[in-house]
């Protein structure tokens, strides 16, 4: 077996599309944009690259796809060192707003461009289906939408059948009816083998279709995981009379460690959800009045503000 064989083989067997430790960029005038940022994506997934305009979320897309390069760090994507041949040849990327021939159509604008990838002809088409274009692909790209544009956008970066799919802000622009189409295209996109990189500052849209979530601010990874993760899990609302003792009751049967008193006096447990008729039917037996019990779950939207003290990033 050749070394680049044997290469292939490796890449192949990688979990992981994804590897980037200690990644930094500082821009001339001394701009820290990126600083050790550590980002893992695995292969199959979505993973949404969640943060506040200007936190870093471009710069680190670009490094990634090889168009700047950083000033310290390495990063592997999708087999090879960013901007190498390898890497470009299983990537596909939709960074910033896609720039087209506005007097072409769409189909004749992937079919210049799929020339330049070295890729059929016939990908033009089957690209448009797959992004729901078809009908429209005969239409000069300067007549149509915003939201068309950025279809036709991530038609041109599945162009190579590409392993990984870097898309930043895609929804960006578009309308609450256009951003829920296009929740449904990544979702379709990110269906089998094929992984997916997005970043975006929306959570809802993150929450409704990525795997695992990582959040930057400031430049730095502050927390990284699946959605669940991210959000801590299931918290269990407890409030109950007396207080004193429900407290030690609720230590006793869960663990001093999982009980902590909100704001409000009531009690928030971190157990599993089949732990929830054990714990208050252990209130209950043991005389406490419960005057309320409920399940509750952070938002993505909470922890991100927690983690980030601000949505825009100042």
């Amino acid at each position: 077996m050749s070394a680049s064989q044997s290469e292939a083989a490796e890449a192949a067997g990688n979990p992981n599309l994804v590897e980037a430790r200690d990644l930094t960029k500082r821009y001339s005038g001394g701009v820290l944009a990126v600083q050790g940022l550590d980002l893992t994506v695995r292969r199959g997934e979505v993973y949404g690259f969640v943060g506040p305009n200007g936190a870093g979320k471009t710069t680190t897309l670009r490094m990634l796809a090889g168009l700047i390069q950083p000033t310290s760090g390495h990063a592997i994507v999708a087999g090879g060192s960013p901007g190498s041949p390898r890497s470009l040849s299983n990537l596909g990327a939709m960074i910033q707003a896609p720039a087209f021939w506005p007097y072409l159509s769409g189909r004749d604008n992937l079919r210049l461009l799929a020339r330049y990838c070295r890729v059929p002809d016939r990908r033009a088409g089957t690209v448009l289906e797959e992004v729901d274009l078809t009908d429209r692909a005969h239409r000069a790209v300067g007549t149509y939408s915003t939201g068309m544009k950025q279809r036709l956008g991530v038609a041109a970066a599945l162009l190579k059948d590409p392993s990984l799919l870097i898309l930043d802000e895609p929804s960006s622009g578009l309308d609450p009816q256009g951003m829920a189409d296009f929740r449904d295209l990544i979702t379709r996109i990110g269906q089998g083998e094929r992984t997916v990189l997005l970043s975006s500052h929306l959570l809802g849209e993150v929450e409704q279709i990525c795997t695992r979530v990582g959040v930057i601010s400031r430049g730095r990874m502050v927390a990284e995981g699946t959605i669940e993760e991210i959000r801590g899990g299931f918290h269990l609302i407890v409030r109950a009379e007396p207080a004193d003792r429900a407290r030690a009751l609720l230590a006793g049967a869960v663990g001093a460690d999982r009980v902590d008193v909100r704001a409000d006096g009531a009690f928030s447990l971190r157990i599993n959800p089949d732990q929830a008729g054990v714990v208050n039917q252990h209130l209950v037996t043991s005389g406490l009045t419960v005057t309320e019990f409920r399940t509750a779950e952070r938002s993505l939207e909470e922890v991100f503000m927690e983690l980030t003290g601000t949505e825009s990033g100042g």
